[in-house]
């Protein structure tokens, strides 16, 4: 593998290790036992710093090298980590994260010099005595260690333990790496532990190396290069002033050891460093993920036609094979999908350094609490829900959420809280962003909206209606201007974003409790399970997470109350007929589907009923982005369109209509 090929892997590993590092640092002054997530974080400053050095990153190496050295005298108790070293060591994982994304967008390792130097004074400081030093940067492979004065002849001996190989490690991999320190001169094999062939296990290791480093490296430097091999292996490291220099005129090798050329670093190297045993998993490009959906889509569409087509020959044994066919595609459709499922958990974890730097930045002690972590959703969904969560995180922290005299003086904690949810909820996913603040005046908000010109004076307007005006663009509440908000953009964008995943927003609020806002989203790019319905010659499929029931409809004339009475309760409907404008009529008997969203149950009602199909759900086209009531389509066995209902949006306008039939 050339390491061209190799530079997607690396960054994707770096990123992974500076979200562990940025965790673990953003916890660990809560914990009483620190040690495990010190070594956490050190771990991932050295991973990164040896998996860069494979790939000539000089510039990240040299950086990492002083941080890695601040870590060490901390792991080793010579320093203490508090407040002001973490926001630091936050600061130098920002920094890489920097270095990476350039890396990825496609530069050569950038010149991060000017930014870097700041921050590698900074950690110098922390280092005593060696302050004044110069960073340490890795010098070239086999590059002469001549020109460094205090350059001398290091003997090391490396007996791998049987489990390396299992562990994922590359016992040549660690040799490479020592070239990058200095100019190998000597390497030598002892097959003594090697067994008879009988007795050879393949998946074990009974490799013992011994070799000469020339370098100017000090022993800390040596030994990290082992730091995740060092308990499947017997090291031992002679500085060059207790042994004898090694050169040329070596002996020979003693019997059952064989001498081997010290070989220059090639390009076929595996970063040894890694952080954990390989397990079975594999990168795949998110093109094929979705191309292998539509793929199982069709099949799911074809599956029905042939079912169709087996029903219509009445032929027993055709049928049971198709059956057995249906129920296998069922399996790969639901294989397949789990596929572009990931826990929003990765997105939540994000705003734990978004609140840990603007609660600091505004001078408001606030928490974060996370819940749901495990709610998966689709891959697409979870990358673009996360720009307006951001905004909704950062407005809960500068408008909810009040200064802690006021707490305070509200019978309140001083440290405000800010909380992250997420559960599934009639085949949608919902999102929720809470506070514990002050909640929102309606009254205000009101004044401000007939201040700028959005509301007309003296109009009636309900509490939800008079919280749906801060997500008009350009209304603000904010007193004065800052680097948070004030300027009347941010909500606008939230509901603008969430708009163009066909999901909705609303907005439920508490004087002097707190503020929550409520994002729903649709499953827009899965395979679903639907109820089928007919009205007139037109097919639609309501999600059957959503059905409650079905109950049989007479009425008169077609022109009857939006109402019905179901169990001695008020059940309010929609005629599909009308809000669709479907021709022809209604017959005799018709039947109320029972749906429930968000705790609120109403009727569809249609005239006929088909029952349960697995559903394509395909995206509408822009042409039809307004149309509401509709969140997408689908292919029927037969080949007709079947449009899909989107229930959240019908749920409103059952509502709207129930309150206009109770004023009237």
């Amino acid at each position: 593998m050339q390491m061209d090929e190799a530079l997607p892997t690396f960054i994707a590993e770096s990123r992974e290790l500076l979200h562990d590092m940025e965790s673990a640092l953003l916890g660990v002054l809560e914990l009483d036992e620190r040690q495990e997530a010190i070594n956490a974080i050190f771990r991932a400053a050295h991973t990164i710093k040896g998996s860069a050095g494979l790939f000539g990153l000089d510039a990240i190496v040299g950086f990492t090298h002083v941080m890695e050295s601040v870590l060490d005298r901390v792991r080793e108790g010579e320093l203490a980590l508090d407040e002001p070293l973490v926001q630091l060591l936050l600061s130098c994982a920002d920094h890489l994260a920097g270095c990476i994304r350039a890396l990825a967008a496609g530069q050569a390792e950038p010149d991060e010099a000017a930014r870097a130097r700041p921050l590698q004074q900074r950690l110098q400081a922390y280092l005593g005595a060696e302050a004044g030093a110069t960073p340490v940067a890795v010098p070239e492979a086999g590059a002469q260690a001549a020109q460094a004065t205090t350059a001398g002849d290091w003997r090391i001996a490396l007996g791998f333990g049987p489990d390396v190989l299992r562990n994922g490690m590359d016992p040549l991999s660690f040799v490479r790496y020592l070239q990058r320190l200095g100019e190998l001169r000597e390497l030598r094999l002892d097959r003594s532990r090697v067994p008879a062939l009988e007795q050879l296990d393949p998946e074990a290791c009974y490799l013992d190396l011994s070799l000469v480093l020339h370098t100017d490296a000090d022993r800390a430097s040596i030994e990290g290069t082992f730091e995740f091999v060092r308990e499947d292996c017997r090291i031992e490291i002679v500085p060059p002033a207790d042994g004898p220099q090694a050169g040329p005129s070596q002996p020979e090798p003693a019997e059952g050891i064989e001498r081997i050329e010290a070989a220059a670093p090639t390009d076929t190297a595996r970063p040894a460093e890694a952080r954990k045993a390989e397990g079975p998993l594999i990168r795949v490009d998110a093109d094929k993920l979705d191309q292998l959906i539509d793929l199982v889509g069709e099949l799911v569409t074809a599956s029905a036609s042939a079912t169709l087509a087996a029903r219509a020959t009445h032929h027993t044994v055709l049928q049971e094979c198709n059956a057995a066919l249906a129920g296998l595609i069922d399996e790969v459709r639901d294989c397949a999908l789990q596929l572009r499922m990931v826990r929003i958990g990765s997105t939540f974890a994000r705003f734990r350094r978004v609140v840990h730097d603007v609660s600091r930045e505004i001078g408001k002690n606030i928490v974060l609490e996370l819940h749901g972590e495990d709610t998966e959703l689709d891959k697409t969904v979870v990358e673009k829900i996360a720009d307006p969560l951001t905004h909704l995180v950062r407005n809960a922290m500068d408008h909810g959420i009040e200064p802690a005299a006021l707490r305070l003086s509200r019978g309140k904690p001083e440290t405000g809280t800010v909380t992250l949810d997420a559960y599934h909820d009639s085949g949608q996913v919902v999102i929720e962003v809470s506070d514990d603040g002050g909640g929102l005046d309606s009254q205000r908000i009101l004044a401000k909206a007939v201040e700028r010109g959005l509301v007309e004076a003296g109009r009636n307007l309900g509490e939800a209606e008079i919280f749906a005006l801060i997500f008009e663009p350009g209304f603000s509440t904010a007193e004065q201007v800052s680097n948070l908000s004030g300027r009347g953009v941010g909500m606008d964008v939230v509901k603008r974003n969430i708009d163009a995943l066909r999901g909705s927003v609303s907005l439920a609020s508490t004087p002097g409790r707190g503020t929550t806002v409520r994002i729903r989203l649709p499953l827009t790019l899965a395979l679903i399970d639907g109820f089928q319905v007919g009205v007139g010659r037109s097919v639609f499929v309501v999600p059957l997470e959503s059905v409650v029931e079905c109950i049989e409809y007479r009425e008169e004339g077609g022109s009857g109350p939006a109402w019905a009475e179901l169990r001695g309760k008020v059940l309010p409907f929609i005629r599909l007929r009308t809000l669709f404008e479907v021709g022809g009529m209604p017959p005799a008997r018709q039947n109320i589907v029972v749906v429930r969203h968000a705790g609120q149950q109403f009727g569809l009602l249609v005239d006929t009923l088909y029952g349960e199909f697995q559903t394509v759900i395909k995206p509408l086209s822009p042409l039809f982005s307004q149309v509401r009531g509709i969140s997408g389509s689908s292919i029927r066995g037969s080949g007709d369109v079947a449009l899909i209902l989107d229930v959240a949006s019908l749920a409103e306008q059952a509502e709207s209509g129930q309150g206009a039939a109770a004023r009237t």
